[in-house]
């Protein structure tokens, strides 16, 4: 037998009210801080982190030409490798290589805004 489904939805007003008509914890207060168009919020938690600034995401210009060319150098290694023209022999030395410089190049991609 299949799992129930869950449900979803429910009571989006306190218990007792109706809606379009506004409860007492839920007027508009400008001299509380914590009250904002007539709701009532949460206290600040203390792990917020604020947004960098757009100034400070900006990469160098060398970031994006370190990922192409860890990705391509990476991706060459292992396209010599299989088509057999490495210096000797086939060493799976070679694959390492290969995927370390496309694991280098997408590692740095994370790192380009």
């Amino acid at each position: 037998m299949a799992p129930r489904k869950r449900r979803t939805g429910g009571r989006t007003t306190p218990k007792g009210t109706k809606p379009g008509h506004l409860h007492e914890t839920h007027r508009l207060d400008h001299a509380d801080p914590h009250s904002m168009h007539g709701t009532n919020i949460a206290d600040a938690s203390s792990r917020y982190t604020p947004p960098t600034p757009k100034e400070v995401r900006v990469s160098p210009p060398w970031v994006p030409v370190v990922m192409f060319v860890l990705l391509g150098v990476g991706a060459l290694i292992i396209l010599l490798y299989y088509l057999g023209f490495v210096p000797g022999g086939r060493s799976s030395w070679y694959l390492a290589l290969g995927l370390a410089g496309v694991l280098g190049g997408l590692f740095t991609a994370t790192k380009y805004h």
